[in-house]
């Protein structure tokens, strides 16, 4: 049978490619496994429990409304108008299975085949996967100082055909979380070029403050230009019960709801029951879990002040550390499979997220337990000699 040649044409997915590493592993100390992101622990008590009495009913395995459970919804909203000082209601919110799924139903109800979107680099490698699968061009944005993507930069990439400017915050693969005022000034440049802004904010639980991650919901117009997507997986530790969220105006959402009801007609009742739970009953818990990652991310941002080995630390936040290995002229896949081979050390080359081989590795720091932080510096060390 004949495939789409658009599917032929995109690698697989950059976590599969380097977990197939894993067979050729040779050293025998244990795996540092610091590849694939996700929470090292299961979700809260409260949370558990929820979801088996729900699923004791009827209506825990029953379909929810195409733009979510009601209750959840709410809930979320009333969260977000609380953390950003925001204009936002239920009829802002629809639910999604995961980010991802959130990322896709929006960039096909936004953009069509031959249509532009701005992705900073390094990307989140789904982002462009998914845009060159849709048919829809991905243009890259150069990052400036810092890593830090620039508005002005940007202007000079938008043409006719653009339809929407994609910020990670805090940022994947970098961890690099963005100030109010650098999102403001895209949201600004959004406006005036009558472009989405589409604000990826899936670690935004996971960031150095407890202010608002910036002030864009607060206007009344926001709804006209900006786009925040979300995921409950890394906050409520719930992965694998797939559930995120688009907020953005109603009438964005009611063409997202047309492609939600034809893909998957609703997220899994399971893990929007989860969700609410997580968002209601268990704030103490999200709150110790986000300063025990802190703590993680602060030991290990310390760990490699003087660069292990040569290896570079560019930039950490929320789950992740932007790494440059030393061994210029190198490929960064065969840096990263000597690694694994010879220290039992695995983490994502930098090529997955970006064009071109830049030399950067992703370590996923929610992977480190605090005790092997000593062990990490000492296996660098060994790999750079």
């Amino acid at each position: 049978m004949r495939l789409n040649t658009r599917t032929l044409d995109v690698v697989d997915s950059p976590i599969t490619a380097t977990l197939q590493l894993l067979d050729r592993r040779r050293d025998d100390r244990e795996l540092l496994n610091l590849a694939q992101a996700a929470p090292p622990y299961g979700p809260a008590a409260e949370v558990v429990e929820h979801v088996q009495a729900v699923a004791e009913t009827f209506e825990g395995s029953t379909y929810t409304p195409v733009p979510g459970l009601p209750h959840l919804r709410e809930a979320f909203a009333a969260e977000l108008a609380r953390d950003y000082g925001g204009h936002v209601g239920p009829q802002n919110v629809l639910v999604t299975a995961g980010c991802n799924q959130a990322f896709c139903l929006l960039m096909s109800t936004l953009a069509e085949p031959g249509d532009e979107v701005i992705l900073p680099l390094p990307f989140y490698f789904n982002h462009d996967m998914w845009l060159r699968l849709a048919g829809i061009r991905p243009v890259y944005l150069e990052p400036g100082d810092g890593l830090v993507p620039s508005p002005e930069t940007a202007r000079g990439l938008i043409t006719p055909r653009t339809r929407a400017i994609v910020l990670v915050t805090p940022g994947n693969p970098t961890g690099l979380t963005l100030d109010p005022a650098t999102i403001a000034s895209f949201a600004d440049l959004a406006r005036e070029r009558d472009v989405a802004l589409v604000l990826d904010e899936t670690y935004r639980s996971f960031r150095d403050t407890d202010s608002a991650p910036h002030d864009q919901l607060a206007r009344p117009d926001w709804g006209e230009h900006v786009v925040s997507l979300h995921s409950f997986s890394k906050d409520l530790a719930i992965p694998g019960f797939r559930v995120g969220a688009i907020v953005a105006a109603e009438a964005v959402l009611r063409e997202v709801a047309k492609l939600m009801d034809c893909v998957a007609v609703c997220a899994p009742r399971p893990g929007q029951e989860a969700a609410w739970a997580g968002l209601t009953k268990a704030q103490a818990w999200r709150a110790e879990r986000s300063a025990e990652l802190a703590a993680q991310r602060a030991a290990f941002t310390a760990a490699m002040a003087n660069s292990p080995g040569g290896f570079d630390l560019l930039s950490s936040g929320a789950y992740f550390a932007w790494v440059r290995h030393p061994f210029a002229g190198r490929a960064t896949e065969d840096v990263v499979a000597d690694l694994l081979v010879e220290q039992s050390m695995l983490v994502m080359p930098g090529d997955a997220f970006a064009p071109g081989d830049r030399g950067a590795m992703r370590f996923s720091v929610s992977n480190v337990d605090p005790g092997q932080v000593d062990e990490i510096v000492a296996r660098l060390a060994e790999a750079g000699r």
